[in-house]
Parts: C-alpha cells; structure tokens; sequence
C-alpha cells in the first residue's frame, strides 16, 4: 500500500473507501498541472481509494521505450519523446477504471489534448496552485534521498515563464479544476471526490 494512504484516522480513511463512488458515466480521471501539483501522490491516493488502477504517464512511457524520460530527450530529442507521449497517452486511454497523471508538457501537444477531449467517459482534472508555491513543494521534494532531479527548475525565470505559458492550456483542458495550494494529498483527493459528485460530461 503506498504510504500516503496508511492514515492514522482508521475511521476516515474506512469511510473514504467505501463512499468514493465515481459518477457512473466515467471511466477514466487525468490529472494534470505543472510539476510540484502533486498530480502522482495525488493519483495514487485517488485510485486507492475508487479502487482503480494508477498509471504516471511518464512511467509509462519508460517502459514501453525501455529508456528513462532524460535519456529519451538526450537520444532522441524532444519531438520523438512527444510523438512517444501521444502514443502513450492513447493506449492508456483505452483502459477503463483508470487514475492517469499526465507529464506537465503533455497539454502541450494538439495530438493529447485531441485524445483528451475526445475520449468518453473521461474527465480531466487541472490541480492548481501559483507558481512559487509549485517552485518551494520542488524544492523541499529534492531534498529527499532518491528524488529525481528536475533540471528544468534550475533556471527560476524559464521555470516560471514556462508555466506562464502551460496555464491557459491546463484551463481550458480542464472539467474541474482544484486549487491545491492550500491542501494536503488527503484534502485534495476528497475536495475533488466531492466535485467528481456534481460533475457533468462535457458537451461534444
């Protein structure tokens, strides 16, 4: 069980379980945001708790390609790691009963944000939160041992302009959005299990 669920409250994390129905008409949940949202703890607190799978898109892309995302970039550029990702993207959307954290650039590409729109059953969540509160959650992650360094924060202005650049994709993209900045993996799982209650596909 992955440590984010073995909350101290037995109670609430029982009633979590047992009352995180997903509306009916949906079959797949994508989390998207910038790095630092929170988009793979917090997927992985959400599927455990609708009992579905949990798939990082990133990871996934690993290991179909047999390669690391950096080494990817390095080999093979940045156009072959996104015609990767798009292909990615549309296998995992044909499963069912799935929690999907998408990589921050994915909105990025016209070919993903297609998949994403035109998938039914599938809602796109936007978790939200300001850039220096996603730039200090990336800095506090990289002090723990075996985290994975993200080289595209080193430089904080191109950081920020490239998130500058994504939010207007992650809006529109998105059929719920959750400002994250002031909760926890536990209070954003609920708050979006909450909406998920209200929500209404979208019009095609």
């Amino acid at each position: 069980m992955n440590a984010q669920t073995a909350e101290p409250d037995t109670i609430q994390t029982i009633e979590s379980a047992t009352t995180a129905m997903p509306p009916a008409h949906l079959q797949r949940l994508v989390l998207t945001g910038f790095m630092g949202a929170g988009k793979t703890t917090v997927g992985r607190l959400l599927a455990d708790r609708l009992g579905w799978d949990f798939l990082d898109l990133d990871a996934y892309i690993e290991s179909r390609a047999g390669l690391s995302v950096p080494s990817i970039f390095a080999a093979h550029g940045e156009p072959h790691f996104r015609k990767l990702e798009s292909q990615a993207l549309a296998s995992a959307l044909g499963r069912d009963k799935i929690v999907l954290a998408l990589g921050g650039g994915a909105p990025e590409v016209l070919t993903n944000r297609l998949l994403l729109e035109q998938t039914p059953a599938t809602a796109t969540i936007f978790l939200d939160a300001p850039f220096p509160t996603l730039y200090d959650r990336c800095v506090m992650q990289s002090l723990n041992p075996g985290t994975t360094a993200r080289p595209n924060l080193a430089d904080p202005a191109l950081a920020q302009a490239r998130f500058n650049a994504r939010l207007p994709l992650y809006r529109r993209l998105a059929n719920l959005t959750i400002d994250t900045a002031s909760l926890s993996t536990e209070e954003t799982v609920a708050a979006l299990l909450g909406r998920l209650r209200t929500h209404r596909p979208r019009r095609r």
